[in-house]
């Protein structure tokens, strides 16, 4: 069993409103070089959780992070025009985000909720999560 540290959160940087599977992550990830998704979880527009990579497994979406966290990724974080960072999360995203943040915090009690940006010069996960799930 990996000893998990933290749970990082990310985003697809895909438009608001785009559906995006975790097959499509899959692909994507695989034609950078990965062996399979990075993200251990995806959470679509519609609100339901989706596993991605086993958590038993070691992700690959946070360098130098991967080995001991635990990489979520919700589906949107762009505004309409492909290009500006936007918070797209849709309600049901926001609520099973937060579901998902208490199951794991409860699994992996001295695991931190941080974002990517934390570790990485970009806007992802176009929030602070680190400063919006801090009490959780």
């Amino acid at each position: 069993m990996r000893n998990i540290n933290e749970i990082i959160i990310h985003c697809t940087a895909t438009p608001e409103g785009r559906h995006v599977t975790v097959a499509d992550i899959d692909s994507w990830h695989r034609a950078r070089g990965f062996a399979s998704i990075g993200y251990h979880y995806v959470i679509y527009l519609d609100g339901s959780v989706h596993a991605g990579r086993d958590v038993a497994l070691q992700g690959a979406h946070c360098l130098g992070h991967n080995a001991r966290s635990i990489g979520i990724c919700y589906v949107g974080g762009l505004a309409t025009d492909r290009k500006t960072p936007k918070d797209t999360r849709t309600a049901a995203q926001k609520k099973a985000l937060l579901a998902l943040l208490r199951d794991l915090r409860s699994r992996y009690p001295s695991a931190t909720i941080r974002s990517h940006r934390d570790f990485a010069p970009k806007a992802c996960p176009s929030f602070d999560a680190t400063a919006e799930y801090r009490d959780i």
